[in-house]
């Protein structure tokens, strides 16, 4: 894949990105830059083991955490979701299935409204964030929201979805989502540096995520202190180049199960792409994409399969990888036509 580099460097310069840019093919790294700051206030470079926060991007995890209770017989797509909900959220609507909430076609109301004028660095929690460890704390600020249409009616991109597959996945196990996802998920792929890590107590190799382009205001008091289903995972640049090649080699899921997930189901053309189950997808190729938006996070991992070719930006700002990601979308364009 040829990046082109003039137009990368402008990116990076629109701005002031601050994060880990990388294209790896097969077992070759063939282009990575570090930019800013782990640390601002210390002064502490980039690195390209950073580990970062990818915010949606981690809705493939809960996504494919379902789909092995599926092919186990645990779960079933068709399961509506009263099931496992029993009294709790009386407005989702009974009718409500698992296959409708990973295809975002549920309905219900959105406990984080994006069509709503959100600012990720305005959002308040509803709840204390400290208490935010488990799907299961989530619960009184999933409440309250009305159904906002018939399940399987149309595509309407919903958090509340994965937040209510995440408490559908501690009821069906026994176990809390975050071990759920360690043991489904990022063991068999073998990710050593991906993972739920609480934000009041973060390693030094994480970079911390910043509001603004310039200053030390991160994002602690924004988000949950441990990732909920809907996003907040943290993970590297070489974690995901492995994850992509653990999904398509089969190490998570069957093939059978993966091409069912990732089949097109909607296309989205507001955000240039198609969406699949806990994935995004080229509007015209087959490549996997993951993209999360939050509070000090900007982020994209996009995978030709084809090629093996995983093309990853992991920003520590929440608007600072954008100019990055649409630069870097073109050369991924060229690259697919050829």
């Amino acid at each position: 894949m040829v990046v082109d580099e003039q137009a990368l460097d402008d990116a990076v310069a629109a701005q002031a990105f601050t994060g880990v840019v990388t294209v790896d093919v097969g077992d070759r790294r063939v282009l990575e830059r570090c930019e800013g700051f782990v640390h601002r206030a210390l002064g502490v470079p980039m690195t390209a083991d950073a580990r970062f926060g990818i915010a949606s991007g981690s809705k493939a995890f809960t996504a494919l955490a379902v789909m092995c209770l599926v092919e186990q017989g645990v779960l079933g797509l068709s399961d509506r979701v009263r099931e496992w909900l029993g009294d709790d959220l009386p407005l989702v609507d009974d009718g409500v299935t698992i296959e409708h909430l990973l295809e975002h076609t549920s309905g219900i109301g959105d406990y984080l409204d994006e069509d709503g004028g959100w600012s990720p660095s305005q959002f308040v929690m509803t709840l204390p964030v400290h208490t935010l460890t488990t799907a299961q704390a989530f619960l009184p600020m999933l409440d309250g929201h009305a159904q906002r249409g018939e399940p399987g009616l149309r595509f309407t991109y919903c958090n509340s979805d994965y937040a209510v597959l995440a408490v559908v996945l501690e009821r069906a196990t026994g176990q809390g989502y975050h071990d759920v996802v360690r043991r489904l998920v990022l063991e068999p792929a073998g990710l050593e540096h991906t993972g739920f890590l609480p934000l009041n107590d973060l390693p030094g190799d994480v970079a911390l995520g910043y509001l603004n382009p310039e200053g030390n205001l991160v994002n602690t008091l924004h988000l949950p202190v441990l990732a909920a289903g809907d996003g907040g995972a943290f993970t590297t640049a070489t974690d995901l180049h492995r994850f992509w090649g653990a999904l398509t080699a089969g190490q998570i899921v069957s093939p059978a199960t993966l091409a069912r997930m990732t089949a097109a189901r909607h296309d989205v053309p507001e955000e240039g792409m198609r969406s699949a189950m806990g994935f995004w997808l080229h509007r015209s190729h087959p490549a996997l994409i993951i993209e999360g938006y939050d509070a000090g996070v900007s982020f994209r991992s996009t995978h030709l399969v084809e090629s093996r070719t995983t093309v990853s930006v992991l920003g520590n700002s929440s608007e600072g990888a954008w100019p990055v990601i649409a630069t870097l979308a073109r050369d991924i364009d060229v690259e697919l036509a050829r």
